[in-house]
């Protein structure tokens, strides 16, 4: 099954992974432009391009326990999964920034120091920066393969911070943010388990 699954995909380039991640933002703005997006289209999108962030970074997550489990290989498609994860995200974070606060700096480094979930979110969001940096050919030769890998695994973190992020803001226990942290303690627990040997 997964070999057959493996084959088909080595006829699906990278580029139909930006193409389809391109689709829900296409989707967004032609709401916005039809008045579908209720009494408050600001933190409708806020909210939605956040999610679609987080959704990313959690199955750019899973490709590896995927891989080692089931033997289904989307490594060739990790980078632009994770690079579409980090676009959303800058999306959210600029929302937030231009449409809701309105680049009142005050207020916007008022609510980073003063409000928790902003400041796990912006951190989380930094720690994506140099991913997206180096998330070309040419840097994991300058830095090595060895050091390129460890620099990634900022992913973890950057994949925690946004699921906390998601449950802080919502100051509730609905069952989406809860899933979402439950998700990422899942497949990062997932490379804790010991590879077996042959």
């Amino acid at each position: 099954m997964a070999q057959a699954i493996n084959t088909a995909l080595r006829r699906v380039p990278p580029l139909a992974i930006y193409i389809a991640g391109a689709l829900p933002l296409m989707w967004l703005v032609w709401l916005l432009f039809t008045g579908a997006l209720g009494i408050d289209p600001v933190k409708r999108i806020e909210h939605q391009l956040g999610e679609w962030g987080l959704q990313l970074l959690v199955a750019g997550l899973a490709v590896t326990p995927l891989r080692r489990f089931t033997g289904i290989n989307l490594i060739r498609y990790r980078r632009a999964i994770g690079l579409l994860a980090f676009f959303y995200i800058a999306l959210h974070l600029t929302t937030w920034l231009v449409l809701d606060i309105q680049l009142r700096w005050a207020e916007i480094w008022a609510d980073i120091l003063k409000r928790p979930y902003i400041t796990v979110g912006v951190v989380g969001f930094a720690a994506l920066i140099p991913l997206a940096i180096t998330s070309n050919n040419r840097s994991v030769r300058y830095l090595g393969a060895k050091a390129w890998q460890n620099l990634h695994r900022l992913t973890y973190f950057a994949a925690l911070a946004g699921a906390i992020h998601y449950i802080w803001l919502v100051k509730a226990w609905p069952p989406e943010p809860i899933i979402y942290l439950i998700l990422v303690i899942f497949l990062l627990a997932t490379r804790l388990i010991p590879r077996r040997r042959a």
